[in-house]
């Protein structure tokens, strides 16, 4: 007899033309050991273990797409150059031999990058105004000199640019194998930058309001939809809190939100990763709906929900000495089987534990690994 979690959780669902085997998401979670931006071999065997122990769909770390202002740190994986290509190639083909699927997540970071950083040291920081991601700002709204993560507002040339290299990223990924593709539009990074009005002051066409911030995120979609075949999955990851602001909203209201999605469905996305800190949280008054939720609602594309799922707080807590300790799925389960959203994104759990989907699945809790800050350090 199935478990209740098995059958929530181990229904097949579609995005765009790949069938999902069952509603479990491994969350993208960039572990920093792409030395040079090659992948290696430990990444490639971590996500294979990941997909034999009954992962339904996994999303990789965040991966630079071809621009020289798209990274932030030496250790972060590219989706360019011959050894970083042969790395991913080589993860792809690990978690296809398990049987898994696999989506190459695409990033550009935007001012969260500081003057300086690899790996193109001499690239500006760039981003829709030129505002930092910390606000130091002088009394004209400016930049405050010296600040290092002041960067200079986007030309249209760079715009385009950057468009074309989302759109290259797509296309090598799925030329390398990858089941799809998930595009990083949250957190505060070069899309969500667009989106979020304390970010974008620009006053031309891609600022203003909301429909007119969504439109760089739309075109990246659109150019990634026409590079890659029709079938092939496109997943926009958004959220309302950033990395340095917790307490951020991109989308004051369910409307604003429901711009921005519109424009993404029309570009081409077929599905939405809602990024939340629990996921438990209401995202708007008046409603128990999480961001997923309405991401479900306000297009009728499938959901992926995220935020802390079979723990009790959440990512950052943990980093800072909280206390950990396992918490159970029946609210999750609840939430899954009334439709409000169609998969589940868990990183923590699948950071300590690769079996951990089996073991939910089968109605073995007791026998998940507990995760613990320590299990970031290794690629076990």
């Amino acid at each position: 007899m199935k478990t209740r979690a098995a059958q929530a959780l181990s229904r097949p669902i579609t995005l765009g033309g790949l069938t999902v085997p069952n509603r479990i998401v491994m969350a993208p979670m960039t572990r920093f050991a792409s030395h040079g931006g090659v992948p290696p071999e430990e990444l490639a065997a971590y996500y294979a273990r990941r997909a034999a122990g009954g992962v339904g769909l996994i999303i990789t770390e965040s991966t630079y797409v071809d621009h020289p202002s798209a990274g932030q740190a030496d250790s972060g994986s590219r989706i360019y150059g011959d050894a970083p290509l042969a790395g991913w190639s080589r993860a792809v083909e690990a978690v296809h031999a398990e049987g898994g699927l696999i989506f190459s997540q695409l990033q550009h970071v935007g001012m969260v990058r500081k003057d300086g950083d690899p790996p193109h040291p001499e690239a500006p920081a760039v981003s829709p105004s030129g505002v930092p991601m910390d606000g130091v700002l002088d009394a004209s709204g400016r930049p405050v000199d010296g600040n290092p993560r002041a960067g200079r507002a986007m030309t249209r040339d760079d715009i385009d640019d950057v468009v074309r290299a989302f759109a290259e990223g797509a296309a090598t990924a799925e030329r390398l194998g990858f089941d799809g593709v998930e595009l990083h539009g949250a957190h505060g990074y070069l899309i969500d930058q667009f989106l979020w009005s304390r970010s974008n002051r620009r006053t031309d066409g891609y600022g203003g309001g909301t429909a007119s911030r969504a439109r760089f995120a739309a075109e990246v979609v659109a150019a990634v939809r026409g590079a890659v075949s029709p079938g092939f999955p496109i997943v926009v990851r958004l959220s309302q809190w950033k990395n340095n602001d917790f307490d951020a909203r991109t989308f004051e209201t369910p409307d604003d939100f429901g711009t921005v999605l519109g424009r993404l469905a029309d570009a081409g996305a077929d599905a939405f990763h809602a990024s939340t800190r629990r996921y438990w949280q209401p995202a708007f008054d008046g409603s128990d709906l999480n961001l997923a939720g309405w991401a479900k609602k306000l297009t009728g594309k499938p959901a992926i929900t995220v935020g802390s799922v079979g723990l009790d707080n959440e990512f950052w807590d943990s980093l800072n000495g909280g206390a950990v300790t396992a918490a159970g799925i029946d609210g999750l389960l609840d939430r899954l089987e009334a439709d409000e959203f169609d998969l589940v994104a868990v990183g923590r759990p699948l950071v300590a534990d690769p079996a951990w989907a089996a073991k939910i699945l089968s109605g073995r809790e007791d026998e998940v690994v507990a995760f613990t800050p320590a299990a970031l350090g290794t690629l076990h």
